[in-house]
């Protein structure tokens, strides 16, 4: 599992097309966004190269001008499984 967060300029222009291309990608939820073209996203997936994946997409959304990677966290979950002596 893998999830992260990031903030993302976007033309102010290309705010409501940015908003929909967004939405569209499987594990990327808008949190807050401003009328100057800040957006937060929080990105969901199962592994890095996915999110890494994720991000590039990000980058080519329409009117995106910057995406900066907030907070980060990865777990492989066989780790988190309970090992029975």
């Amino acid at each position: 599992m893998n999830i992260s967060s990031a903030i993302l300029h976007v033309a102010p222009a290309r705010l409501n097309e940015a908003r929909e291309a967004l939405l569209q990608m499987s594990g990327v939820e808008i949190h807050a966004q401003t009328p100057e073209g800040k957006m937060v996203v929080i990105l969901e997936d199962d592994d890095l190269e996915s999110a890494a994946n994720k991000y590039v997409a990000l980058h080519a959304a329409p009117g995106v001008a910057s995406v900066a990677m907030v907070y980060q966290y990865s777990d492989d979950e066989t780790d988190t499984e309970e090992v029975k002596a």
